[in-house]
């Protein structure tokens, strides 16, 4: 039985993390953190957790954490982890992190997107924490970045195409509207009601943070120097997130094909799934699960390919990927505290 703690527990990502994790077969959830909510008890925040847990929210201390657990998720804010995660690995913990902190290996990246790094010295050590593509270097971590949701939704799709040479990596064109959660529970004026509802907005055009996560990422099988057009939208449901792909085709290849090339790239992948030629992913076919569905339609007459993933962005895209990521870590079945059927209503 591992013991696990969280670290920054009152976010949407905590809420899933601490519901997940209490349904775990294999973890004991012995500590969860907050700097805002400190003396309170978990079920008095999230009332939806009656019954399932007897802790209270507590103040950041590593010493304690150290002594309560094996295994630390931080939930924290970007910039706001690297101290914290910095601590827990000195301390000996094993860590998955869901921030944007150790996702990107390049030094000058971060600081370009995200301001200056306290703690570059882990940047090397942390694996990307995307199971279907680095499972073995996930095995052997210490400190694991769990991905970001835009990207996991762009990822997994594109690998296996950009891999096989199926695509004009230099064509690419990423459209993804994600749902109202991925903004975070701090209101702002964009994601008030009365704002978000019945409207549809692009956002951070051109500028928006998770663009170089996804260009890192596939620059592996793409090619130093690539790069895509990455255009988020603020779509206005709780939860989901789909993502439109576009790219000129570099050979002569049917519908059908890609959707079996993408089958057997990932077949021993648990949470992809390859929709039939003909049909397209929803988000509510996803809905408060860890499932990325993906399809794919070859446009014939202007020889390019669409592709469609859908993903949970609270569940794959951040905490069920970090619970997937735990799994791998420590060698159990990959699916296992995670099989969740979607909630299509």
């Amino acid at each position: 039985m591992i013991k696990a703690v969280i670290v920054g527990g009152t976010g949407y990502t905590g809420l899933e993390l601490i519901r997940l994790l209490l349904g775990h077969p294999r973890v004991k959830l012995t500590a969860i953190t907050s700097t805002t909510q400190a003396g309170k008890t978990v079920t008095d925040f999230f009332p939806s957790l009656n019954g399932k847990t007897d802790l209270s929210f507590e103040p950041f201390d590593c010493k304690r954490i150290a002594d309560a657990a094996g295994l630390a998720f931080t939930a924290l804010p970007h910039g706001a982890s690297m101290d914290v995660v910095s601590q827990l690995v000195e301390a000996g913990l094993k860590v998955i992190d869901l921030s944007a902190d150790f996702r990107l290996k390049n030094l000058a990246d971060y600081n370009e997107w995200y301001g200056e790094h306290k703690s570059p010295e882990l940047l090397e050590k942390a694996a990307y924490g995307l199971p279907e593509l680095n499972g073995e270097e996930i095995k052997d971590a210490s400190l694991v970045a769990n991905p970001g949701c835009y990207p996991t939704s762009a990822i997994l799709p594109l690998y296996p195409l950009l891999k096989d040479g199926v695509i004009d990596s230099k064509t690419v064109v990423i459209n993804s509207a994600s749902g109202l959660s991925g903004a975070g529970r701090v209101p702002a004026s964009g994601n008030i009601f009365c704002e978000a509802n019945e409207n549809f907005k692009a956002y951070k055009v051109g500028e928006h943070r998770h663009t170089p996560e996804i260009e890192s990422v596939l620059s592996a099988v793409a090619g130093d120097g690539f790069r895509v057009t990455f255009t988020p939208h603020l779509l206005p449901v709780n939860r989901g997130i789909l993502s439109t792909i576009t790219a000129n085709l570099n050979k002569d290849i049917s519908s059908g094909d890609v959707l079996s090339l993408l089958s057997e790239f990932y077949a021993q992948s648990p949470f992809v799934r390859i929709c039939e030629q003909g049909t397209l992913p929803a988000i509510s076919n996803v809905r408060g699960s860890n499932y990325c569905d993906i399809g794919a339609s070859v446009d014939k007459r202007t020889g390019r390919l669409v592709v469609v993933s859908v993903i949970d962005n609270l569940i794959k895209g951040a905490s069920g990927q970090a619970v997937q990521n735990m799994n791998v870590l420590y060698g159990f079945a990959e699916d296992e505290g995670l099989s969740q059927l979607p909630l299509n209503l």
